[in-house]
């Protein structure tokens, strides 16, 4: 006949396997929290390593934990959404760059940071495998070093950036059809790449720019040998030129003329001299050249002389002379003859332009 266990047997029995699940519970317990705990490195400010046992799941739970505020300029390494793994580094950088942007809290697309220290550059050189040991990747794709010369000012960068337009906007560059870009915004970057960003405007101004008077001389009779009379000063006269400027980097570097608008006409000066020994008449000015002069040869335009009419051409600043026939009427606005482009050349360089002459017929 089976002996029936007595009522303080069956507490202790009840006391034991209680017992033994509450020590079941914290074993369990225990073996999830060594599971979940990680040990990771922290370095803020490329100071002191910091060795760091933590339950967090993020970067950003790990410096939330810490009391470590991230601000607008500060680099967080790698971006705080990162997943964190056990064995992992993390960077605190403050104020880590004026003027290029790096990842901010939020951000794990394409980030760019310039002058990486040892530390950054081990970091940037692991694979997402070594970074992310728990297999959870930040949207990390290759990593590589640029030279990015932006407005003359060089930075080495390092980024994950795929192209040059994206290194360039993860910089805060946005650029337009007149700025310049070399190699082209779509071209694949590639490690050690060198990237040239020249910002270029065009601008109109409009100058108000004086028109010289010339002077007309006539021979004389009535007058004695060398007297000077004048009939009529001259008066300058004005023109607006409007002209287009180019500046690179804000630095003027080409101006081009658009158009000249004449205000006002030049007056010219009319003066007689006493007739010495001589029996030409003679005229002092500006001379320039055109290529579409009438005819061929050594021909001229001028405002009023005869067509026909044979003139000597001499340079005051060097003496050389040429002969040309007129046979066509200009220049206006303050010149005194256009030369065909051979005439000019016996007396001056066409590169010149202008040249001061006088005249003899």
């Amino acid at each position: 006949m089976p002996v029936r266990p007595s009522r303080v047997r069956r507490l202790r029995a009840r006391k034991a396997m209680g017992n033994a699940l509450l020590a079941s519970v914290v074993l369990v317990g225990g073996l999830t929290y060594v599971a979940i705990q990680k040990t990771v490195t922290l370095v803020v400010d490329q100071g002191r390593p910091e060795a760091v046992r933590t339950m967090s799941a993020s970067v950003g739970e790990l410096l939330d934990a810490q009391g470590i505020l991230v601000g607008y300029g500060d680099l967080v390494t790698p971006p705080t959404q990162t997943s964190l793994a056990d064995g992992m580094t993390v960077f605190v950088e403050r104020g880590w760059l004026d003027g290029v942007t790096g990842p901010g809290p939020d951000d794990v697309g394409v980030w760019v940071m310039e002058g990486a220290t040892a530390p950054h550059l081990m970091l940037a050189s692991r694979s997402g495998e070594d970074w992310f040991s728990a297999g959870d990747p930040a949207g990390w794709s290759q990593v590589v070093s640029a030279d990015v010369v932006v407005k003359g000012k060089d930075h080495d960068v390092l980024t994950n950036a795929d192209t040059v337009r994206e290194l360039l906007s993860a910089m805060g560059i946005t650029s337009d059809r007149d700025d310049r870009v070399l190699p082209s915004p779509r071209t694949p970057l590639k490690e050690g790449m060198r990237v040239r960003y020249d910002a270029i405007a065009f601008r109109t101004r409009d100058v108000r720019v004086p028109i010289p008077y010339t002077t007309y001389t006539r021979p004389s009779d009535t007058l004695s040998p060398g007297e000077v009379r004048v009939e009529r000063s001259g008066a300058d006269g004005v023109m607006v030129e409007r002209t287009q400027i180019k500046f690179v980097n804000g630095e003027a570097v080409a101006t081009v003329v658009l158009s000249r608008t004449i205000l006002q006409e030049a007056i010219a000066a009319r003066r007689l001299v006493g007739r010495e020994h001589q029996t030409e008449e003679i005229q002092v000015g500006d001379a320039s050249w055109y290529s579409f002069a009438p005819g061929s040869g050594f021909t001229a335009a001028h405002p009023w002389l005869p067509f026909g009419t044979v003139v000597t051409v001499t340079n005051v600043a060097n003496g050389k002379s040429v002969q040309v026939v007129i046979n066509d009427r200009g220049p206006f606005g303050g010149r005194i003859i256009d030369l065909s482009d051979e005439a000019f050349a016996r007396i001056a360089s066409l590169s010149q332009g202008v040249c001061r002459v006088r005249l003899s017929w």
